[in-house]
């Protein structure tokens, strides 16, 4: 019976550490507003509505450099046609510092190319922040 006793509080014990090693990997991943960083990444990457988007990329900025997994995803959203959502990005991007450094040539080309004035000196800021001797246009 004692045999019994031990390996049914032995289960109890790894159950417990199992939930809370699953909780504990869960918590590594920063959350705004009740989300995590990939669920708006997952928004950011499919949202219908350029204000979903547009939301997103605010929600994953204001996590600053804890949100460098999202760089990948920033990067594509930058070819998003809604400025609304481009601009957030540059944002979310600055904000991320120099995690960010795989963004630098696209940053680069939207600062030089970017007919939208807000747009190519969000991308300027963004540079500076990131890498501050890359924000020179050659």
């Amino acid at each position: 019976m004692s045999n019994r006793i031990l390996g049914l509080l032995a289960g109890l014990l790894l159950g417990l550490t199992s939930s809370a090693w699953a909780q504990g990997a869960a918590a590594k991943e920063p959350v705004s507003d009740g989300r995590t960083l990939s669920q708006w990444v997952t928004e950011l990457k499919t949202g219908v509505a350029p204000q979903t988007r547009n939301a997103a990329a605010y929600e994953i900025s204001g996590m600053g450099p804890a949100a460098a997994p999202a760089v990948p995803a920033l990067i594509e959203a930058l070819d998003d046609p809604a400025p609304s959502v481009r601009f957030p990005v540059l944002v979310a991007l600055r904000e991320i510092g120099p995690a960010a450094k795989a963004a630098v040539p696209k940053l680069k080309k939207m600062m030089d190319e970017e007919t939208n004035d807000e747009i190519a000196a969000a991308a300027k800021r963004a540079l500076r922040r990131i890498e501050p001797g890359a924000a020179t246009s050659e």
